[in-house]
């Protein structure tokens, strides 16, 4: 595999799973403010997990 197409897939695959855990960390600290529970610093978390995954994928396609 030449080297643009291995950062490609690797830069890819790592902003999926970032956008995966960061939205499912949004979804707890939904489920943690429904619940009364401390929730700002889990979702600024996810936030932040999210947006990392997503600038991950957008750039990853420049090496397609």
């Amino acid at each position: 595999m030449e080297k643009n197409k291995k950062r490609w897939f690797v830069q890819s695959v790592s902003g999926l799973l970032l956008t995966g855990a960061g939205l499912s960390t949004c979804i707890h600290a939904g489920v943690e403010k429904l619940g009364g529970g401390e929730w700002f610093w889990t979702g600024t978390l996810g936030l932040v997990i999210f947006q990392a995954g997503l600038s991950l994928v957008i750039d990853g396609l420049r090496y397609r």
